[in-house]
């Protein structure tokens, strides 16, 4: 069972996810807030599995609300659903602790889907926010320094990319040829090469330094 938490401003949309969600078998909306405050009291107590994030709330907005939601359970794992598209808004998301940025016309199933892929190690976007982030990362590249992209091996490189196009551990695995275990060693070294502490840091870092 897959324990979600919702924080969304919108009365009808928020109880629309909490339907949908506590609707699914395997899945369970164990609690939904209107603003960041009064989940961040609870969060600790309420132990989710994933926190589903607006950015755009009343008071503390969601980019904050991640970064105080991360420095209590360091291991949480935060999925965006927004209206916003902006690139600056994207990486903020990812920098904060994100693992994934959906837009809010996601349909339903694949909303579901992109929860799954997240609570499984995955970096789930909605597909034109993914081309947001590879045209970005491949822009920066073009422009980057040959020492910063020296800081990878190859098959780092092709590890971080997948994750990068919102692959989870097991996709890329399998794309590579390799085990789940072979994935998460060197997504280790990654983490300890680029000074990071998770998925979401070593792809923002990885996009805004062009070192994929």
């Amino acid at each position: 069972m897959i324990k979600v938490i919702v924080v969304e401003d919108n009365d009808t949309i928020r109880e629309g996810l909490k339907i949908l969600i506590d609707g699914t078998p395997g899945y369970s909306c164990i609690a939904s807030y209107p603003k960041c405050e009064t989940m961040l009291k609870n969060l600790e107590k309420q132990n989710p599995d994933v926190l589903l994030m607006d950015i755009g709330l009343p008071g503390m907005n969601g980019i904050e609300g991640i970064k105080q939601a991360k420095s209590i359970m360091p291991e949480i794992t935060i999925l965006v659903l927004t209206v916003y598209e902006e690139n600056d808004l994207i990486f903020d998301a990812l920098c904060a602790g994100a693992c994934g940025y959906l837009v809010k016309k996601t349909p339903p199933s694949k909303l579901l889907e992109a929860i799954q892929e997240a609570y499984q190690g995955g970096a789930p976007m909605s597909s034109h926010i993914a081309r947001k982030v590879i045209d970005f990362f491949q822009n920066k590249k073009q422009s980057s320094p040959t020492n910063q992209q020296n800081i990878l091996t190859p098959r780092e490189k092709e590890i971080l990319s997948g994750l990068v196009e919102g692959n989870s551990f097991k996709t890329i695995a399998d794309s590579l040829f390799i085990s789940i275990e072979t994935v998460r060693f060197h997504f280790r070294n990654i983490y300890k090469k680029l000074h990071v502490h998770s998925q979401s840091e070593a792809v923002a870092k990885a996009i805004k330094e062009g070192l994929i």
